[in-house]
């Protein structure tokens, strides 16, 4: 495992700096800066996030596609939240740790080992953090099944990662995961359903360390309002309104449209007086994702950028501690 990286191959070349100016501007003008009482919280799955070419701009010849030009342009993003949760990173980390080498010393990660077997497809999970902004609390796990659990799944094919944060007097627990794709989308509900179940006993144990329970990630949900998404709902998680309608990927169109990625906690929406079971967080109602694609690497096709720099587009979602 690389644990660090050479630094980027000279100057900066013009074009990089117009498109990290562009997704500079870009971002300012729909997601709220930092200040003392708010908190940010991001998920980004970001595609097959491993190697990387020490080139400013590759080419056809090369592979990885990913440069440096589209890390500076990933790492853009990753500094406008307090904590961003990573899907698809592999077993090679040159990718995160350049990111890190770009963010700088402020910036920290915490990752999970690879999940071992063909479906966990070589991937950890990893949570990059502003270490000016929030602290580990002490709290980091895998969310493992115990034996003989009743279910359709024996064990997650990539198991789920939990690490505690804390900002100034405000606990909060997050745990990411990227359920199994499968062959179907019927294949998913067995660990949809069987992460949930092990949420929602974490959430009730009393004595636990299991303040403001947040998910994200990448739970490949298709739709609402489908058996999936039941599935996700069904012990009391529920995401926020303002994502409902929000494109999870690049390829998102009116006719396709997913609902892949996700951010929640355990929520009763059937009572307004009471919109959350959290603790000292307040969510504000203000989140989204970012389109990068009209800013960054605009003479490739998108099929191109999305192994430069994604498929999926950022979630974020706001919220105020204390």
């Amino acid at each position: 495992m690389t644990t660090t990286t050479a630094p980027p191959p000279g100057p900066v070349p013009g074009p990089v700096t117009d498109d990290v100016e562009r997704v500079r501007a870009a971002l300012a003008a729909q997601i709220p800066a930092k200040t003392k009482k708010n908190l940010l919280i991001g998920t980004w799955n970001l595609r097959a996030f491993g190697d990387l070419t020490h080139k400013w701009q590759s080419t056809e010849k090369d592979s990885p596609k990913r440069d440096w030009h589209a890390l500076a342009c990933i790492a853009e993003v990753v500094q406008r939240f307090d904590v961003t949760a990573v899907q698809e990173s592999r077993r090679n980390t040159t990718a995160l740790f350049a990111l890190l080498h770009l963010l700088g010393p402020r910036y920290k990660v915490i990752a999970s080992d690879v999940t071992e077997g063909g479906p966990g497809n070589g991937e950890r999970l990893a949570y990059v953090y502003d270490a000016e902004r929030v602290q580990p609390s002490g709290l980091v796990g895998e969310l493992v099944l115990p034996a003989g659990a009743s279910g359709k799944v024996d064990q997650f094919a990539r198991t789920p990662y939990a690490a505690g944060f804390v900002r100034g007097s405000t606990k909060f627990i997050l745990t990411t995961v990227h359920v199994l794709w499968g062959k179907k989308p019927a294949d998913r509900i067995g660990e949809l359903t069987a992460f949930a179940t092990w949420m929602r006993g974490w959430a009730d144990r009393p004595d636990d360390w299991n303040r403001n329970l947040l998910v994200l990630g990448d739970f490949n949900l298709d739709r609402i309002d489908d058996p999936l998404f039941d599935a996700f709902l069904s012990t009391g998680l529920w995401p926020p309104a303002e994502l409902n309608d929000v494109p999870r990927t690049i390829f998102d169109d009116d006719k396709d449209h997913h609902q892949y990625d996700q951010i929640a906690w355990f929520s009763d929406p059937t009572q307004p007086d009471i919109p959350s079971l959290l603790d000292g967080l307040t969510y504000t109602r203000r989140g989204g994702n970012f389109d990068f694609i009209p800013h960054a690497l605009r003479d490739l096709t998108k099929s191109q950028a999305s192994w430069r720099i994604s498929d999926h587009y950022p979630l974020w979602l706001e919220f105020v501690s204390g």
